[in-house]
């Protein structure tokens, strides 16, 4: 970022937390809705089909505000009560990092909802290291009440570098492991015995092919009776120059890209299906 530069909050979805592929859009919830017109923005295909879109929350960069006041009647009352029992967590963009805090609050019994939303975050000259969100505020849900839902943004400098902003979720003793050298040599050993193994073997067998092939003129029938009764792998000679079944189709099919095509419609399916990591993006829940 450059001085001056707006920091957008972008808020994404909520869902339950036992079940995350079940999302849905953060608006779908009675929450304070932006002003006219916010920004939308998507990520990609990927983004599209893991159910991300970002809307801009338009909540400015000041100290503490009020975002707006939230009057409650029984429709919105039993919404965030089912969200709350059903452990719904909410989503948010800003920068690079951030933290998961689960959704689902209880006071004696009571179903409450925090109003305030205390945001801080960690930069290091013009770069985002690190954002952290809590809330505060529980006030229980009861139909009629009205609420003020505000935040506060708090920015402190750190020393962490913009490279370094992910140790914090790392165990790096994890990747401090002394290397078992008697592993690498038994490996190694093992590779050796096996490569001369099989060269063994391929020398042995290429050397009387090699031995057959090369015998004189007169020894023609005894190689043409041979050859005859060559089976397995030596068979592949036979196929080398023998043309397929529909050639023309096939140069016809392989020629136009109908194998690209067929490979992104693959992608395409396993992305539908969440069998592929289409993309990144660190986000704060």
């Amino acid at each position: 970022y450059q001085p001056d530069d707006p920091v957008t909050l972008w808020v994404n979805k909520v869902g339950p937390y036992n079940n995350p592929q079940e999302t849905y859009n953060y608006y779908s919830l009675p929450f304070c809705h932006p002003g006219t017109n916010p920004a939308h923005k998507w990520g990609g295909l990927g983004e599209v089909l893991g159910g991300n879109e970002l809307i801009d929350s338009q909540i400015e960069n000041v100290e503490k505000s009020t975002i707006c006041q939230l009057e409650l009647d029984e429709a919105k009352v039993r919404e965030f009560k089912d969200a709350i029992e059903n452990s719904y967590w909410f989503e948010f963009f800003m920068g690079f990092v951030g933290e998961l805090h689960p959704d689902r609050n209880s006071d004696n019994g009571k179903h409450v909802l925090y109003t305030h939303k205390n945001i801080i975050i960690k930069y290091n000259k013009d770069q985002i290291i690190h954002v952290n969100l809590t809330q505060e505020s529980p006030k229980p849900l009861e139909a009629g009440r009205i609420f003020d839902l505000t935040y506060s943004i708090k920015w402190i400098p750190t020393n962490v570098t913009f490279a370094r902003r992910f140790d914090v979720y790392l165990d790096y003793p994890f990747f401090e492991h002394q290397i078992h050298w008697f592993s690498v040599f038994n490996s190694f050993m093992m590779v050796i015995f096996l490569t001369g193994l099989v060269s063994m073997i391929l020398m042995r067998t290429l050397r009387n092919d090699y031995a057959k092939y090369a015998r004189e003129d007169d020894d023609l029938e005894t190689l043409e009776r041979d050859v005859s009764e060559e089976s397995g792998w030596k068979l592949v000679h036979g196929d080398v120059f023998r043309p397929p079944y529909n050639l023309v189709l096939l140069s016809a099919v392989v020629g136009t890209g109908a194998q690209l095509a067929l490979l992104v419609l693959l992608v395409i399916l396993l992305a539908i299906v969440g069998t592929l990591y289409v993309g990144y993006v660190a986000s704060m829940n």
